[in-house]
């Protein structure tokens, strides 16, 4: 029952953080589109803008607290389904857990304020102030959390004496090599996705025939945002391969299928591996010797350096092709929105180009989903990088099978009710309706 409990407790781990890195992934990006809106809304005295902040902050409520929920079960799950690992590193990643938590209630109070200070400010800018902690506690809670999964990848800060951590560091834990890299790719990737979604949104809108100035306001605002964070994610992602090559080469061998070493090494893209050899990839010289330390001609370590028992899964390739091809194509969508909405070119306005922008919510989606999975699965067969594995951090209860069918049910309510709560909410809420009432409000105000 040993390995059963394991690959339980693997795939609850894994349907836990796919369905929460959503919810996750939202909460991050959210504040910063609503704070920038409600900025250029005041600036611009436009009330169009003012509405899109309204109107995203109630959505972004409903995710707030369904991410409360998925984010409490990860935290059960450790002690439950991880105890080995909780008992070896549990005093080193309790600060940025403890941190994680107070940054989430810190977002959550200014959060509440907000809310209920609408129109209660003599000057709007006083309100908008509320929003700055309420967007940094939202970063610092990914800041923190991914700094734990850093510190998995690149254990720092301690002695290892006996089998277990001592001499601990708390600061030196948390600031491990594997920490810049990780956490402004997660920071900048959740901000990308919110803009995507919300673009997505609002091409939607359009396309279902709503003529109003304010859906072409809101995908104007959230694509010119995405393409800014869609080049930083880009920029951020070759670090990590740089990352990789120094501290973690076998993931980048694996994601890679870079099996021999060598200088000048080609980046393959797609293909389909065939009794250890790969066929149909697209190869791009040199690309991985570039992407690994910066120049054409420099040696990348492969996989024929390590134990076989230490070798990733190689299907973490078609994760990282999957998260590169969305990812760049993404950029190419919002450059060409951007490009081309400034120069008026007629086929931005068509309905092909709008589901293309209606597509591009759900594959950012995807891509953070790829890019969570690649770096879990990457670090196999280690859950404490080269100090536990996996198999011996698990839990042996035999009832993980259960938890699995429960937790797999509490996912699949709060996924439905996810969608009908805010569906009824904005439908019962139109645009037309809130802005003949603020109409309304300003001039019983005036009179």
């Amino acid at each position: 029952m040993g390995e059963d409990s394991v690959f339980y407790s693997r795939l609850l781990t894994e349907l836990t953080l796919t369905f929460h890195i959503v919810y996750a992934t939202l909460g991050v990006g959210v504040p910063l589109m609503i704070m920038i809106a409600q900025w250029v809304g005041i600036r611009k005295n436009d009330d169009h803008y003012i509405l899109l902040a309204r109107r995203w902050t109630r959505g972004f409520v409903i995710t707030v607290a369904v991410g409360v929920v998925t984010g409490t079960a990860i935290g059960l799950q450790l002690s439950l389904l991880w105890p080995h690992f909780m008992e070896l590193a549990g005093n080193v990643i309790a600060l940025p857990l403890f941190m994680e938590t107070f940054a989430f209630f810190f977002e959550a109070i200014f959060l509440g304020i907000y809310l209920y200070t609408w129109d209660r400010f003599d000057h709007p800018y006083k309100h908008l102030l509320l929003l700055i902690p309420v967007a940094i506690g939202a970063a610092f809670s990914a800041v923190f959390i991914t700094i734990v999964n850093a510190f998995m990848n690149a254990p720092r800060g301690f002695d290892l004496a006996g089998g277990k951590l001592v001499n601990v560091n708390p600061l030196a834990a948390m600031l491990n090599p594997a920490m810049p890299t990780k956490v402004s790719h997660v920071v900048s990737t959740a901000f990308m996705t919110s803009a995507f979604v919300l673009a997505s949104i609002a091409a939607y809108r359009i396309l279902r025939g709503s003529k109003h100035i304010y859906h072409k306001k809101a995908l104007f605002l959230t694509l010119k945002l995405a393409l800014i964070f869609s080049v930083a994610a880009a920029i951020i992602g070759d670090f990590s391969g740089k990352y990789l090559a120094q501290y973690q080469p076998e993931k980048l061998a694996a994601s890679e299928w870079h099996f021999e070493t060598g200088k000048g090494a080609p980046l393959l893209m797609y293909g389909i591996l065939e009794d250890g050899e790969v066929k149909y990839a697209f190869k791009v010289p040199y690309a991985l010797s570039v992407l690994a330390h910066g120049y054409p001609t420099a040696e990348v370590i492969g996989l024929d350096q390590f134990p076989e028992d230490e070798i990733p899964p190689l299907y973490v390739h078609y994760l990282f092709d999957s998260m590169v091809t969305i990812g760049m194509a993404l950029i190419v969508l919002s450059l060409l929105y951007w490009v081309g909405t400034l120069r008026r070119w007629s086929w931005v306005r068509s309905k092909a180009f709008h589901w293309l922008l209606v597509f591009g919510g759900p594959l950012s989606i995807l891509a953070i989903e790829a890019g969570w999975w690649m770096t879990e699965v990457g670090r196999q067969p280690w859950v404490l990088y080269r100090i536990l594995r996996t198999a011996d951090a698990a839990t042996s209860n035999e009832h993980v099978d259960l938890m699995l069918f429960l937790f797999s049910g509490l996912y699949l309510v709060l996924g439905i009710g996810t969608v009908v709560v805010l569906t009824r909410m904005f439908k019962k809420n139109t645009i037309e309706q809130e802005l003949a009432d603020h109409e309304a409000q300003k001039a019983g105000e005036l009179t």
